[in-house]
């Protein structure tokens, strides 16, 4: 078929990956930080989306792109762009999460009536982050910006746009449109009053196209696919599918995986996406993962996260009865917002640092096999759980992780995976529009390079220890699930 692009714009920078269309295998790769700096030197909340342009002309640059014939584009979720009548930004695109907007999620929760009505309306509650939350925000503290915006863009859909050269019809994905918390993955359809409960008056919003869809083509003959958010676009890299979960481990913990219905869930842990294929991405989140290792490590006067594991790995499973819930900044799967972290079992014997170092570790993990089984009670079947993140690569994780979760535990090599996933959606909306791929089945790439741990022998082990973290959890937090 020949050679096709994936570019991912993440929150800091733009990559790019130019891939070969039958086998996926990688040619070349281009990479430039966005033009973006904050005040306060953390990352900013609004940003110019010309930077993202700026980055990506960059990351292109030295004719990377040459012979390429489609590309597909991954972007950071939640970031919304408002544009103005005539298409221009009306003030800079609202990216990531942050404090100033917990009280527009909270207000919205209040004013459609609870979690629970917004679960069944959208299959999300909303979030400080997401694009809903932000527009009530902005109603509330740019009035005159809310009343000029009369179009919403997410951006990726925003990239796509400017890559086609402004067209009429702006479209986006089911993926991107479920991140949104006016789209429902469930009736595949948008909710308009949600739109305007938010930001006080109508928006126009972009088409959602399918999987295998192109956009449309540049002026210069160039295929763009209909692009996705990041989550779903490192999903489709990874190749996951049914049976398969995701697991990543960040400063917060996410835990997703592949099913072919939206779930609905009214306690509202389940966040119900779209994937980029057709099929369905249920996640579940927890607020401490890596947070909790960096925490104990700086609590035991340790240098990283390298001989935080060295330590642990000198105790054994179940560190001497120690258990750490590791709630440290509330909790949002179990629902326990204010609460903080608990060390129990405290003996003579188990008051060493190598076994507080296993507490964290076993901590951080039960926490996230605790994620997994919202989705198991739900019936989304896991097989095998993919771990990413750097912390994946740590001995001490590796050692727990197979009999903690109770299955087959895959850790790929780090890659560009956003950015891969991006390049197949470009090769399957290649192929679907020469007619050598069928829209409903995606171009069969090369898997992720990975290791795979089995639990063996250690699956006892394991879940004895998951019994003790349950035990003290349900004796601190009764019936917290």
């Amino acid at each position: 078929m020949g050679i096709v692009a994936g570019l991912d714009s993440s929150p800091d920078f733009t990559r790019i990956v130019v891939c070969d269309s039958d086998t996926g295998a990688v040619l070349r790769q281009g990479y430039a930080p966005h033009p973006v700096e904050s005040p306060d030197g953390g990352r900013p909340s609004d940003v110019d989306p010309q930077a993202w342009l700026l980055s990506l002309g960059e990351a292109a640059g030295g004719g990377l792109l040459e012979g390429v014939q489609a590309i597909g584009v991954s972007a950071q979720q939640n970031a919304v762009v408002p544009l103005d009548a005539q298409g221009n930004t009306v003030r800079p695109a609202m990216v990531g999460g942050d404090k100033r907007t917990q009280v527009a999620a909270a207000d919205l929760i209040d004013a459609l009536g609870g979690r629970e009505a917004w679960a069944q309306a959208v299959g999300c509650v909303p979030q400080a982050a997401q694009p809903v939350t932000k527009l009530r925000w902005l109603a509330r503290n740019e009035p005159e910006n809310a009343q000029r915006t009369a179009v919403l863009l997410q951006a990726h859909d925003w990239l796509v746009w400017q890559l086609l050269g402004r067209p009429i019809r702006r479209t986006t994905d089911r993926g991107g449109a479920s991140s949104t918390g006016y789209w429902s993955a469930a009736t595949g359809a948008y909710r308009p009053d949600l739109v305007e409960l938010a930001l006080g008056h109508q928006a126009m919003l972009p088409e959602v196209i399918g999987p295998a869809d192109a956009a449309g083509r540049t002026p210069e003959g160039l295929l763009i696919s209909v692009g996705t958010g990041e989550t779903m676009a490192a999903a489709f890299g990874l190749g996951i599918g049914l049976g398969d979960a995701v697991v990543s481990l960040g400063a917060s913990g996410s835990v997703m995986a592949v099913h072919p219905d939206a779930l609905v869930d009214g306690s509202g842990m389940i966040t119900a996406l779209a994937d980029a294929t057709g099929m369905h991405l249920p996640v579940v989140t927890t607020l401490n993962a890596v947070r909790t290792l960096r925490g104990t490590a700086e609590l035991l006067g340790l240098p990283d996260l390298e001989s935080l594991s060295e330590l642990a790995m000198k105790s054994t499973p179940g560190a001497h009865g120690l258990v750490l819930l590791p709630y440290l900044e509330g909790e949002r799967t179990p629902n326990l917002p204010h609460t903080a972290g608990t060390l129990a079992g405290l003996r003579r014997e188990s008051m060493k640092a190598e076994h507080l170092a296993r507490a964290a570790f076993e901590g951080m993990l039960c926490g996230l096999a605790d994620a997994l089984d919202v989705l198991r009670a739900r019936g989304v079947e896991v097989r095998r759980v993919f771990l990413l993140g750097p912390a994946a690569e740590l001995p001490a994780v590796q050692a727990a992780a197979p009999s903690l979760f109770g299955t087959q535990v895959v850790v790929p090599q780090p890659a560009d995976y956003a950015a891969i996933g991006a390049a197949r959606q470009a090769a399957w909306a290649l192929g679907t529009s020469q007619g050598s791929l069928d829209a409903r089945t995606p171009p069969a790439w090369q898997g992720a390079v990975a290791q795979v741990l089995e639990p063996g022998e250690e699956l006892a082990v394991g879940q004895a220890v998951r019994q003790q973290f349950v035990a003290v959890r349900e004796q601190t937090h009764p019936g917290a699930f």
